[in-house]
């Protein structure tokens, strides 16, 4: 029998709606309708070079004002400023990180024109921290590939960088030592912070089932171990001094894959196999702005103070109620020998708050009272989004 809301040559198949959701799907644009969504594209592309170079002239000015003043190029409040108006007026379909990355690589840019900044970081080049670096800074500045943390505090110290990145803090291992040891041994400012997320990537030039031997750093094997054990559980594991290093090896060897950033495998020349292969997804790392100025109050900042306490039964409880009464929250300890007496500690906090308010003055100024020695590290405005 016929049904009677088909026709009598159709049948239910024939009728079916195969789309998603019961809606037809869209039409491709014709080749005319493309060429015209172009060239509308190239006239929006010569109104963004035309101002993009206005903003540059004025960039310029600028510059020759903060030369002429000693003002600091780089100026982590303003920064903060002008990422958070842009995302703000951000309507979409831009997301909010690609928004930034453009106006972090045009700020990037504005910085060649007004002085050529030189910035230093942990090498070697494709680290992490040159990652963190290009992130933080873009591309237009000069980075300086230096071997060592010390060496990073060193140069900036010395002024023959402008600023450098350390790391400071992983949400997995805790603090970075090297780097609370080197604010003991130089004397430079916490300037600004950046929140970098670390993924790991397996890097090779040989398909994924040749390969006989891994390169990279301990650590990094440690977060990686579940997926390694799933997925590569009998090929050797050969420990190098920096991931990046892996990933220069991995290169020139066959049979051979690292573990490191794809930063590293574009240097290098090095495939991508297996992005994100990290045990944990949220593996962040905070690093520090080290720099010789202070950095002026955002309305949103932290402050990095380094003491070390009087030899009193209760002494750290005395300083940690100091902030406490002033209603000063804490958002990091940390403790390191001191390197001038055993079992003498010097303890790193981090404050919310920015030196310069009243506030912080009295709590700093009470604390010192129960310590041996204080050392303000800086303030600098609080990261609110990972890069």
């Amino acid at each position: 029998m016929t049904n009677p809301d088909q026709t009598p040559n159709s049948s239910a198949d024939d009728k079916q709606d195969t789309s998603i959701g019961g809606a037809s799907p869209p039409t491709p644009p014709t080749a005319a309708e493309l060429e015209e969504f172009r060239q509308r594209i190239d006239a929006l592309d010569r109104r963004l070079i035309e101002t993009l170079c206005e903003r540059a002239k004025i960039v310029v000015e600028v510059g020759k004002h903060k030369q002429a003043t000693g003002t600091p190029i780089y100026a982590p409040h303003r920064e903060k400023q002008v990422l958070e108006r842009v995302l703000e007026a951000n309507p979409g379909p831009l997301s909010s990180r690609t928004v930034e990355a453009i106006y972090r690589e045009l700020m990037s840019g504005s910085f060649q024109l007004e002085l050529p900044l030189r910035v230093g970081f942990l090498g070697p080049a494709g680290s992490f921290s040159h990652v963190a670096a290009v992130r933080q800074f873009g591309s237009s500045v000069e980075h300086d590939d230096l071997h060592e943390i010390d060496h990073v505090f060193e140069e900036v110290a010395a002024g023959r960088c402008h600023y450098g990145l350390v790391p400071y803090e992983n949400s997995i291992g805790g603090g970075i030592t090297d780097t609370l040891d080197a604010f003991q041994q130089h004397e430079v400012i916490a300037y600004a912070e950046a929140l970098i997320e670390v993924s790991h990537t397996l890097l090779a030039n040989v398909p994924a089932n040749a390969i006989e031997r891994i390169y990279s750093k301990p650590q990094v094997f440690s977060q990686c171990r579940r997926w390694l054990s799933a997925h590569y559980p009998n090929v050797e594991q050969i420990h190098t001094a920096s991931s990046a290093s892996a990933v220069q090896r991995a290169a020139g060897e066959a049979g051979a894959a690292a573990i490191g950033s794809e930063l590293a495998g574009e240097i290098y020349g090095v495939k991508p196999l297996f992005q994100s292969i990290q045990d944990k997804a949220n593996n962040i790392t905070r690093f520090l702005v080290i720099g010789r100025e202070q950095a002026e109050p955002s309305g949103d900042d932290k402050t990095s103070i380094m003491f070390v306490t009087a030899h009193k039964p209760g002494a750290l409880v005395d300083v940690l109620g100091v902030f406490r009464d002033a209603g000063i929250n804490l958002s990091h300890i940390e403790k390191r020998p001191s390197g001038r007496m055993n079992w003498e500690y010097t303890f790193f906090i981090d404050c919310e708050g920015h030196r310069s308010e009243q506030m912080m003055i009295d709590a700093i100024e009470e604390a010192r009272a129960h310590c041996v020695s204080l050392k303000v590290l800086g303030s600098y405005p609080r990261a609110q989004r990972v890069l």
